[in-house]
């Protein structure tokens, strides 16, 4: 399954290894994690701000779903989440570790039913969030309607 991957590149970087385990576990599990910080799809030349769009908003449309790690603030990963819920109608994993208090509105007030978010504590936590959302992603039909109550703690 093709998995696009969010998280921060140029706006809070406080947790972007978070974002980077994100990505190696989507691979670890078979699955292409399309994300500018996966090495295997590092551009070898600095790409323009329009190319990294294009680029994105590409990888994007061919995905099967997004997992974005927003427990820092980012104008693109939010971009990028909208993008995902609105126009490609795809599901949306939102992670944050639990210790980040403060989410935004835009992400805990939305009520698409594509949108999933979860808080976790560890990497282990991330882990199995993720292997979850996947798993039982794969057992629906179309993948839409599937708002994972047990992901989701306290807010």
């Amino acid at each position: 399954m093709i998995i696009y991957c969010a998280g921060p590149i140029n706006g809070d970087t406080t947790y972007q290894k978070n974002y980077v385990e994100i990505i190696k576990l989507v691979e670890s599990q078979g699955h292409t994690a399309l994300a500018e910080l996966n090495g295997k799809f590092h551009a070898s030349i600095p790409l323009s701000d329009n190319q990294i769009y294009t680029r994105d908003l590409k990888w994007i449309n061919g995905s099967r779903l997004m997992i974005a790690e927003i427990s820092g603030p980012s104008l693109g990963v939010g971009f990028e989440i909208a993008y995902a819920l609105f126009e490609k109608k795809i599901p949306v994993l939102a992670l944050a570790l639990n210790e980040v208090k403060k989410m935004s509105a835009m992400i805990t007030g939305c009520n698409s039913d594509l949108l999933t978010f979860a808080r976790y504590n560890s990497l282990e936590d991330l882990q199995s969030i993720i292997f979850k959302f996947i798993k039982d992603l794969n057992k629906e039909n179309d993948g839409k309607g599937i708002h994972l109550s047990s992901y989701t703690k306290t807010l």
